[in-house]
C-alpha cells in the first residue's frame, strides 16, 4: 500500500526522459546542486507538454538567461558590503540631492562598500562618480526612450543590461546589504515601497533603508506625513513599520547609520523555527538579559539565547566561529526586530 504522505518527485511522465536529463547533467559537470539543475531543466521541458505560447517562452528565456548573466557579474564580489542608491535620473549634477548622492558614494567607498545604481543619469550617476569605478555596479533597463548608461559605469563589466523591472529589482534587493534612497519620480517610490514591503513581510531580512533629505528639500518629510496620517491613522501598517526605514538630511549621517547597523550584527537567517543572529561579539550575560527584558514580546516562546553555529549552518563556513543569538521569533513583528538590532548595536559604546 502507497503512503500518501510520500511527496510526488518532480520529475516527467516518462522515465527514459528523467533518466536522459540526468546523464545530461552529469556529461556537463556534477556538482552538488544537481537536484536543483534537475528540476530546472524538467520545468523546461514540462512548458513543451502544456503548449505555452511562444510570448510567454520568451520571458521565462530572458528572464533566466538575465538572471544567470547578474549571479555571474556578483558572484566574485559576494562577501563584500553593498549598497543600493535610488533616486531620480532627472536630477542636474548643482543640485543638493545630487551633491550628497556623490558625497555619499565616496564615503561608502572608502569603508569598502560597492555601490549598485540603476546605472543611468541624475542620483545614479552621482553615487557611482562618488564611489568610482572600481566600486561601482550598474542595473540598468533597457526602455524604448533609451536609457543611456552615465559615463562612470558604461562599458564596465560590472554593468548589467535588463530588459525586465523585476528581474533587475530582484538584484537591487537581492545583492545589496543596504539601500538608500534620494527624491525621485515613480520609479523611486516604487523601489522604496517594495523594499520597505519585502522587510515587513519578512521576504527579505532587516537592512537599513535610508531617507536622505537633502537642504531645501522636504519630499521625505511629505511623504511620512502620508505614511502616518494616509496608513498609519487608517490602521493599514503597525507603529512597529515606521522603524523600518530612517530619514537623514545628509551622506554622512546615512553612512553613518548605515555602519553602525553593521557595528556588532552580521547577518540573520532562519534554521528551523529558530531564528539565528550571528554577531562580532559575544554578548554579555546582562546584555542578554536587557535583549529578553525589552523584546520578549517579539518571541512565541522562550528566551533569546547564546549559541554558537548550529548544524543547519554548515553551508556557511567561513563565518561558523561568530556568536550566535537564537530564539523563535513570530516572524511578524520586523520594525521591533529591527530596534532589537539597533539596540544590539548599541550595546557596549
Amino acid at each position: 500500500m502507497k503512503d500518501k504522505n510520500l511527496k510526488k518527485p518532480y520529475s516527467l511522465k516518462s522515465e527514459k526522459a528523467n533518466l536522459a536529463i540526468q546523464q545530461l547533467i552529469e556529461q556537463a559537470g556534477n556538482n552538488e546542486d544537481n537536484d536543483l539543475l534537475a528540476q530546472m531543466i524538467t520545468t523546461v521541458l514540462k512548458l513543451q507538454d502544456e503548449k505555452v505560447e511562444r510570448g510567454d517562452l520568451k520571458i521565462l528565456n530572458t528572464t533566466l538567461k538575465e538572471l544567470r548573466w547578474a549571479f555571474k557579474v556578483y558572484r566574485p564580489y559576494r562577501r563584500q558590503r553593498k549598497v543600493t542608491i535610488f533616486g531620480s535620473a532627472r536630477t542636474k549634477p548643482k543640485d543638493p540631492s545630487f551633491l550628497e548622492a556623490k558625497k555619499f558614494g565616496g564615503l561608502m567607498a572608502e569603508d569598502s562598500w560597492m555601490v549598485i545604481t540603476g546605472g543611468s543619469g541624475g542620483i545614479m550617476h552621482a553615487g557611482n562618480e562618488g564611489a568610482g569605478k572600481a566600486h561601482s555596479f550598474g542595473a540598468n533597463i533597457i526602455l524604448p526612450c533609451e536609457q543611456a548608461a552615465n559615463p562612470v559605469i558604461d562599458d564596465d563589466r560590472k554593468m548589467i543590461n535588463f530588459k525586465y523591472f523585476f528581474t533587475r529589482k530582484l538584484i537591487f534587493v537581492k545583492e545589496s546589504d543596504a539601500i538608500c534612497l534620494f527624491p525621485g519620480g515613480f520609479g523611486t517610490l516604487d523601489e522604496l515601497f517594495e523594499a520597505l514591503t519585502l522587510v515587513q513581510t519578512g521576504k527579505m531580512m532587516p537592512r537599513p533603508i535610508i531617507l536622505v533629505e537633502p537642504k531645501k528639500y522636504q519630499y521625505w518629510k511629505n511623504w511620512n506625513l502620508f505614511i502616518k496620517r494616509g496608513l498609519l491613522d487608517l490602521k493599514m501598517i503597525d507603529k512597529q513599520d515606521l522603524h523600518l526605514f530612517d530619514i537623514v538630511k545628509d551622506a554622512k549621517t546615512a553612512h553613518d547609520c548605515i555602519v553602525h547597523f553593521y557595528k556588532n550584527f552580521h547577518s540573520m537567517r532562519f534554521a528551523g523555527d529558530y531564528l539565528v543572529l550571528r554577531l562580532k561579539r559575544k554578548l554579555s550575560a546582562n546584555e542578554l538579559k536587557r535583549l529578553n527584558q525589552s523584546y520578549s514580546d517579539i518571541l512565541t516562546k522562550g528566551k533569546i539565547a547564546a549559541s554558537k553555529a548550529l548544524s543547519s549552518e554548515d553551508s556557511e563556513p567561513e563565518i561558523s566561529d561568530l556568536p550566535r543569538l537564537i530564539f523563535y521569533f513570530d516572524r511578524r513583528s520586523y520594525g521591533r526586530l529591527k530596534q532589537m538590532i539597533d539596540l544590539i548595536n548599541d550595546m557596549g559604546e
